[in-house]
């Protein structure tokens, strides 16, 4: 017996996981302010042309049964969610990474 996960199920997946990462791990709570918030606005217009973009030419295709059939810019809704957890995961390990060396912005 094979176990297989649904695109859905990821997404769904990755964003739970994000989310106690940001709240019980790292301690940044994100969600919570208004940077996070700001920053997300100015991603998500270029997240969805170029999903758009993607799959309107067809560079990438989905699986019909892995996905929920809600479209958002051509793909599917569960990009959007992979995507808020792709970015609240790279913004929460800066602002670690930031308290880590004092606040400076020279992470590395």
């Amino acid at each position: 017996m094979r176990f297989e996960l649904t695109y859905t199920q990821i997404t769904v997946y990755a964003l739970i996981i994000t989310i106690f990462f940001d709240i019980f791990v790292t301690k940044n709570s994100l969600l919570s302010t208004l940077r996070f918030w700001l920053s997300y606005a100015i991603i998500l217009p270029f997240q969805l042309v170029t999903n758009w973009w993607l799959t309107s030419r067809e560079i990438v295709t989905y699986n019909p049964d892995s996905i929920i059939g809600l479209r958002v810019a051509g793909a599917p809704f569960e990009d959007l969610i992979f995507g808020f957890a792709m970015i609240l995961s790279v913004m929460t390990m800066w602002e670690t990474m930031l308290r880590r060396n004092g606040g400076s912005s020279s992470v590395g």
